[in-house]
């Protein structure tokens, strides 16, 4: 079985190597070929392959191995799902073996089927975002490497361009080390000499103030650590993934409109899970400072405009970004002395490499006591701190970045106890106001659902004097008073409330009848208020003149 990726490379995959008998072989080959149609990559290929060759290592294992697909049992299928359940991995498995088993016609009913066809629990997300001392730690090493890697290349390059245009002395110690910078930018390599022992030596190494790779070719060209560092910072950036760096296209630039000294980066990004037809988009970024997001794009630019140059020579339909200078010539046991593993990444061309490696990643970490690669964290965190999905859909950004997250769950508990007090404060708020008597008093105002006691000195006052406030809005006033009088009309008012609310839009009847529905509930079940049994009783007496009042007042007739 053959699996051929976007640039065209296959990889194939032994089935006869498998440790069952060969009719399950020819089966399990027969649903991979199936499944991998729509396949891009050898990674996926390897995925599958790996979780394969554990199952049938599964199933050679038991007392009475099946031949082929259709001696599966139930049994076997539990034993198979109740190994790898508890964990991640185990998920993985689980759903990949499903995938594939579901291929074959045989499965389709039946009560194996109805066991593979059980439901496989999520995967628990493993990685957490950076808490804010870990990510400034992280951002702060990558920081200093980089930037120690661009200011080197930008000053190597200023005197090369100097050396190049004629304006350095010729014979100068700045002219002998431009003639290098010319020769290293051209050939990847600073000039070496031949020794007897065939060895070869840097030939300028006085002149260039050592051997090491930084004095050296380094002067030019990012080394793969500083590559990687690059990467980190992008990442935390702008939140693209690892596998983002290994085919990232030189990005273009557009107009910059009203802003002269700014300049646009339309940056191509490739979204490998997206599906054919939908696997780039493009994200504009504009440089308008140092502090700006396409500073760092300016500066990716620099730092690799010399292996570009010299990548261009070498293999002219290379257009990368991320490029590094990888190893020295003639050094032995190095990537140059064997084929490329993975196919799916750009292979080397000497002496450059392309993108950053999972590999590379872990060992910069370790290298900066970082402990795993930190990509997967970094991007976790800049989605969540940007609050939206990054390369990724909406349910995807909720329920894999932001749902699981520990940061953000702790971030939440405040966000949660403000809307809380909030909603709380509300509640009081949305209470009846007023005193509620045991007889009315005559020196009160009659108003239409309490006797108010001082309308002069209404929290609500109209422009020319007295009360603005609505009649409804007299249940919320300090100067309301409600006895036992009230009690019809209120009650046949909170029930005619309620039939409207049935009736109308949820967000309609919330902004006109909410308030004053929830004030009248408080008159309702408090006790010491009205309470339940005199609320029901007070419905036996509701008036012809208790239901116009109240009909008016849902009309808007009875404005003040």
């Amino acid at each position: 079985m053959t699996v051929i990726n976007k640039a065209g490379y296959e990889k194939a995959f032994d089935f006869s190597e498998l440790p069952v008998a060969e009719p399950l072989q020819r089966s399990l080959a027969r649903a991979f070929a199936a499944q991998s149609r729509n396949w891009n990559s050898h990674g996926t290929g390897r995925n599958y392959w790996t979780k394969v060759v554990l199952f049938t290592r599964f199933l050679s294992e038991l007392d009475s191995p099946p031949d082929d697909v259709d001696g599966l049992t139930v049994s076997m299928l539990q034993s198979w799902r109740d190994e790898n359940i508890g964990t991640n991995n185990g998920k993985a498995k689980l759903g990949v073996i499903r995938a594939l088993l579901q291929r074959d016609t045989r499965l389709a009913a039946g009560p194996a089927a109805e066991e593979l066809a059980r439901r496989i629990p999520g995967a628990t997300p493993s990685k957490q975002s950076y808490k804010e001392a870990e990510r400034d730690r992280v951002v702060l090493t990558a920081q200093r490497q980089f930037r120690s890697a661009w200011m080197r290349i930008s000053e190597n390059t200023r005197l090369l361009n100097r050396w190049r245009a004629g304006s350095v002395t010729e014979g100068s110690r700045e002219w002998r080390i431009g003639q290098v910078l010319d020769h290293v930018a051209l050939t990847g390599d600073a000039p070496r000499t031949l020794q007897p022992s065939g060895l070869e030596n840097v030939t300028n190494r006085s002149l260039l103030g050592g051997s090491s790779r930084e004095k050296t070719w380094g002067r030019l060209f990012l080394l793969p650590a500083e590559l990687t560092a690059l990467a980190v910072l992008l990442t935390d950036r702008f939140g693209w993934n690892l596998s983002q760096y290994d085919r990232m296209p030189v990005p273009t630039t557009g107009p910059s409109a009203g802003e002269p000294v700014s300049v646009t980066y339309q940056v191509q990004i490739e979204k490998h899970r997206a599906g054919k037809g939908r696997w780039f988009s493009t994200e504009n970024i504009t440089d308008s400072g140092a502090d700006s997001p396409g500073r760092l794009i300016t500066q990716a630019l620099e730092a690799t405009v010399h292996g570009r140059a010299l990548a261009s020579r070498l293999t002219p339909d290379i257009d990368l970004l991320m490029i590094a200078h990888a190893y020295q010539r003639g050094k032995k046991g190095t990537d140059s002395d064997r084929p490329a593993a993975d196919l799916d990444r750009p292979a080397q061309v000497w002496p450059l490499c392309f993108g950053v490696s999972d590999e590379m990643s872990k060992t910069w970490a370790k290298n900066n006591g970082l402990g795993g690669s930190p990509f997967q964290r970094s991007r976790r965190t800049t989605v969540t701190d940007e609050g939206r999905p990054l390369q990724h859909t909406q349910g995807t950004h909720e329920s894999v970045y932001v749902l699981p997250d520990k940061r953000v769950q702790e971030v939440s508990r405040g966000v949660f106890t403000d809307g809380a007090l909030e909603a709380l404060e509300q509640a009081k708020e949305a209470v009846f106001g007023g005193t509620v008597a045991d007889e009315p008093n005559p020196e009160h105002q009659l108003a239409a659902t309490v006797d108010c006691e001082d309308e002069e000195t209404s929290p609500w006052p109209a422009a020319g004097g007295g009360c603005g406030a609505d009649f409804l809005l007299c249940l919320a006033c300090p100067n309301a008073h409600v006895h036992p009088g009230h009690h019809p009309r209120l009650a046949h008012l909170h029930q005619q409330l309620r039939s409207l609310r049935s009736a109308l839009p949820k967000a309609a009847w919330s902004k006109t009848w909410h308030d004053s529905f929830v004030r009248l509930e408080d008159l309702r079940n408090d006790s010491k208020k009205i309470g339940p049994a005199a609320w029901e009783a007070a419905l036996a007496r509701v008036s012809d003149n208790d239901r116009t009042v109240v009909r008016l007042l849902l009309k808007g007739e009875l404005a003040s």
